[in-house]
């Protein structure tokens, strides 16, 4: 059985053509979401994984729908290969129900490693070159010392933490602060 999966990110974009594109593949049931990929819980995604049996397909208009990076995707399609399922994105034309297509895959997956295992000894010998000058590596603090104690001393008093930040963020001094909250 072949099952789709269409998501658009934005209220203005259509799910009608990837539903369209679907049905026209053999889909028998669509799951459709409206949810950047970014949110960490896809309800639609979820349930089209839930609802496929070993032998059935996964379909998605085109790859950026499923995952919205490589790694992502090896993830998720590794996921449905691990259940017996196999995976199919029309726009790219990738079908790892056939040989070919998991070939292409696995060379995806090669390089998604590749990419991170660069990123990853970039990022150490960053660190590794701040060390000797007595740096630390990171993003720098949002409040100061000062600011920090006196965001920790209202919370204690009550004051909600997104209230916190916020007006941490706005103002420029601990005085500032205070009259904000006053």
């Amino acid at each position: 059985m072949r099952i789709g999966y269409a998501r658009v990110s934005r209220k203005d974009q259509r799910l009608e053509p990837q539903r369209n594109a679907l049905l026209a593949d053999g889909c028998e049931k669509v799951f459709e979401e409206l949810i950047s990929s970014r949110e960490a819980e896809r309800g639609a995604l979820q349930e089209a994984f839930d609802y496929c049996r070993e032998g059935d397909v996964l379909v998605v208009a085109k790859l950026d729908r499923l995952g919205r990076s490589l790694r992502e995707l090896i993830d998720l399609v590794g996921e449905l290969e691990g259940r017996g399922v196999g995976f199919r994105s029309l726009k790219e034309s990738l079908d790892t129900t056939t040989v070919g297509g998991r070939l292409i895959f696995h060379v995806f997956g090669a390089l998604a490693e590749f990419e991170s295992e660069i990123i990853r000894e970039g990022t150490m010998a960053g660190l590794e070159s701040t060390s000797p000058r007595s740096r630390h590596g990171g993003r720098p603090r949002a409040l100061d010392e000062n600011r920090a104690k006196l965001a920790r001393r209202l919370k204690g008093e009550g004051e909600q933490h997104r209230e916190l930040g916020f007006r941490a963020r706005l103002t420029h001094g601990a005085a500032e602060i205070e009259m904000a909250l006053a």
